[in-house]
């Protein structure tokens, strides 16, 4: 097959979220008839190497110590970039610009603010005049998102689009595809058969518990769990956290509802499909993929800032409840425990908001700009 166009995809492991909307980019391009190579590369560690690492580490250890400095910070640069992130993509310019050089890139696409900043100031210094998109990965907007001279911004729900727009983004550079997730995401599973995979009761309901990529879930939670009176089985992902998975491993002993302790697992897909019910804290990636496979959703302890705001989506769209207390958890997971009713209702609107098509639409967006830069060039 004739490779047509080469995609760039600027991702980081600052929150999985950003690499798994990566690879639905790049899986949907395995897919395409007409032949698309994709170059997946961690912006961070390409563009900072020496301190990318160090800087990760600070970063994921603030956002867990510290989540209400973290949420100010987000709020005081909402409407404009800060000093310190100007300099930071300053840093990271020259490194990315001789990568573009190497590979040759039809277009770069970046799910990670920063990647989209560092190609904003290549463009501004006329280093690149290459085709750029950024895909939003979360239901809010924020300025580290919006630079000059990005082509498109491919965001998720309407609401986000509209919040563009009080940043002088005019509708024509943007596209509206729902956020990207991979395919595993999108299909039907036969839970009896999940259940006997996993050596679990299929006449008992499963509660799937997600701290996210850093593993943040705290032993409140485990105690609001162990109040809830109705019977239960519980999967508990703590993530890249092993000291987190240790310890939870120690306590869950002593829980009377049967409980499995994992880490970072590739198959969560058939684990959301097996679950009743997920508790998350609402990262972009892990509700879409739970809006994808209409798992119903339990939120608790969102981060200050993008979190709140997924969070806010999420509600108001009627495909999750929120508890501000880990009494509120106790009592919301009881609610839907014993109320099939309930459940179904949050499916039904998960099933609604859903675009099964996300990331194929995604990419054809991607490759309309790649177009669309070609017939200016010809036509010059």
């Amino acid at each position: 097959m004739q490779i047509k166009e080469k995609v760039l995809i600027l991702f980081s492991n600052y929150g999985e979220g950003h690499q798994q909307a990566a690879r639905a980019i790049a899986d949907a391009a395995q897919l395409y008839p007409e032949g698309v190579e994709t170059c997946l590369i961690d912006v961070m560690e390409w563009a900072y190497p020496f301190f990318n690492s160090i800087s990760r580490s600070i970063f994921i250890q603030g956002v867990k110590s510290f989540p209400t400095l973290y949420g100010r910070l987000y709020e005081k640069s909402r409407d404009e970039h800060s000093f310190f992130l100007n300099q930071i993509l300053h840093l990271g310019m020259m490194r990315i610009r001789k990568l573009i050089e190497k590979i040759e890139p039809s277009v770069v696409v970046s799910t990670f603010p920063i990647a989209s900043g560092i190609m904003s100031m290549l463009k501004i210094n006329r280093f690149t005049d290459i085709p750029t998109v950024t895909v939003i990965t979360d239901y809010s907007t924020h300025s580290y998102w919006v630079h000059p001279h990005t082509d498109l911004y491919v965001v998720g729900s309407e609401g986000v689009r509209k919040q563009l727009h009080a940043y002088a983004i005019p509708d024509s550079l943007i596209k509206v595809t729902g956020i990207p997730v991979r395919s595993k995401f999108c299909h039907t599973y036969d839970t009896s058969q999940l259940a006997a995979k996993y050596k679990l009761d299929p006449n008992k309901p499963v509660v799937l518990v997600m701290g996210g990529g850093y593993g943040i879930i705290d032993d409140g939670l485990l105690k609001a769990l162990e109040a809830v009176k109705q019977k239960f089985q519980l999967i508990i992902v703590c993530g890249h956290n092993r000291r987190l998975r240790k310890h939870l491993e120690k306590q869950v002993n002593n829980f009377h509802h049967p409980t499995v302790v994992t880490g970072y697992i590739d198959f969560v897909h058939e684990l959301m499909a097996l679950a009743d019910v997920m508790i998350t804290k609402p990262g972009g990636i892990t509700i879409s993929e739970g809006i994808a496979l209409q798992l119903p959703m339990l939120l608790y302890k969102p981060l200050p800032g993008q979190e709140q705001e997924n969070a806010k989506f999420l509600t108001q769209s009627q495909v999750a409840m929120q508890a501000s207390s880990m009494s509120e958890v106790s009592s919301a997971l009881s609610s839907l425990l014993t109320s099939p009713m309930m459940r179904e209702r949050l499916k039904a609107n998960a099933k609604k908001l859903h675009n099964t098509t996300a990331s194929s639409r995604t990419l054809d967006a991607i490759l309309a700009i790649c177009k669309k830069k070609s017939l200016s060039l010809s036509n010059t």
